[in-house]
């Protein structure tokens, strides 16, 4: 590795700095109605002029701006995807989940190495707020509250549509979806699929902010202590990776139980290689996760043997891109093996016995976590992800393990 590499490594958290100021200072706002020079902009942020103009120069060599010639000086404009993502009424904002990710995630990020010493969360150092149960931190306050939701709003209007999409068309009249937020993915779930009704459970605080509407509704509970909403569905965004084995555990058995034999479950993750070494966008929410949370991301063997320990047999996993996926357990799964939109051939059905993790008692629910980045839409026609029988009697056939990629 060459010294220019490690240099560049080293200046990370400066080309961060710059994205997460702009953002803070609304800078792109400022832009949104078309070229203006640093001294404009510097009065619509309330900058130095000198200051705004180092920050506005370093925005466009980033290529986050595009300057111009004109007649008294440089003019700054938005770059398209500036434009797109960074503005407060850009088609795909995500100026809030990034004002989230340079608040409370940098903050426990600057306690990695502390992190790795102690092998646990960072809030304590990072915001003032220890905490067994990470939401106790992620919401130690109603600002705080409403930062991460709207992050996780942000994060699912980029990626959701791509990865809900995957599934094809749906067989599930009731969907619950388990520690949903204020509700995004489920109304992206309601405007995809007619036919189900979504019902988001969600720690009380969050729920008497929500709204009900159409086909979504809500209601309050921990999903670790209350009872769960009857459903054919069962949603886990972002979830998982929140909590230890064990807490996993615990909640698929609920989610088992709640929904009986007939329900399945869908899992929707970032994945980590089968090794674990990759890929990079995966291995740093891992560590974000380690910072900020007490769980941890997964490959999609770990999720499948934590899925059918619980009793969710039969396995699907559909890759939309990116590193999110869709994982679907539960039913009489039909499974085959592929490459885009229309699997085929198969593989050998894997053999021998997976026991239930155990350990820690149960914590408190939270929200759909973590977010990181955004996922390219699927192309082609998508894979039928309904299982053919949806009740789950005696013994099963012997079903395929699989991920299905949408080739790009």
């Amino acid at each position: 590795m060459a010294a220019e590499q490690l240099e560049e490594y080293a200046r990370g958290f400066m080309v961060s700095q710059v994205l997460f100021a702009s953002c803070e200072l609304a800078v792109f706002d400022a832009l949104a109605g078309g070229p203006q020079p640093a001294e404009v902009v510097a009065a619509r942020v309330r900058g130095s002029v000198r200051a705004t103009r180092l920050l506005l120069d370093a925005a466009a060599a980033l290529g986050l701006l595009q300057v111009h010639a004109g007649s008294g000086g440089a003019l700054y404009a938005n770059s398209p995807a500036a434009a797109a993502h960074l503005t407060r009424a850009g088609p795909d904002s995500q100026r809030r989940l990034l004002g989230y990710l340079g608040g409370d995630a940098y903050r426990c990020w600057a306690h990695l190495a502390d992190a790795v010493r102690e092998g646990r969360s960072q809030h304590a150092r990072a915001v003032g707020v220890a905490s067994e149960d990470p939401f106790g931190a992620i919401f130690r306050s109603e600002s705080a509250r409403r930062r991460f939701l709207e992050a996780m709003e942000d994060a699912w209007g980029a990626r959701g549509r791509s990865l809900l999409s995957a599934l094809g068309p749906a067989a599930w009249p009731r969907v619950c979806d388990l520690g949903g937020g204020t509700g995004a993915l489920a109304r992206l779930w309601a405007e995809l699929h007619p036919g189900s009704h979504v019902t988001v459970l969600e720690r009380p605080e969050v729920v008497a902010a929500a709204q009900d509407g159409g086909r979504v509704s809500f209601r309050a509970g921990d999903f670790f202590a209350d009872a769960l909403p009857p459903a054919d569905l069962y949603v886990l965004a972002r979830v998982l990776h929140d909590w230890d084995d064990a807490d996993c555990a615990r909640l698929l058995a609920r989610v088992r139980a709640a929904g009986g034999p007939g329900a399945q479950v869908l899992v929707l993750e970032a994945l980590l290689d089968d090794d674990g070494r990759g890929p990079l966008p995966v291995l740093l929410s891992a560590l974000t996760m380690l910072v900020q949370t007490r769980g941890r991301e997964r490959s999609a063997p770990e999720y499948r043997a934590l899925l059918a320990a619980a009793g969710f047999h039969g396995f699907r996993c559909v890759r939309p891109g990116g590193p999110l996926a869709a994982m679907l357990a539960g039913g009489a799964l039909e499974e085959t093996t592929g490459s885009g939109s229309a699997p085929t051939g198969s593989q050998p059905a894997p053999t021998g016995s997976e026991s239930a993790p155990t350990g820690s008692e149960p914590a408190p629910t939270g929200s759909d976590s973590s977010p990181t980045g955004s996922e390219p839409a699927p192309t082609g026609s998508e894979p039928d992800m309904r299982g053919s029988d949806p009740a789950l009697t005696g013994s099963e056939p012997a079903l395929q393990d699989v991920t299905i990629t949408d080739s790009k």
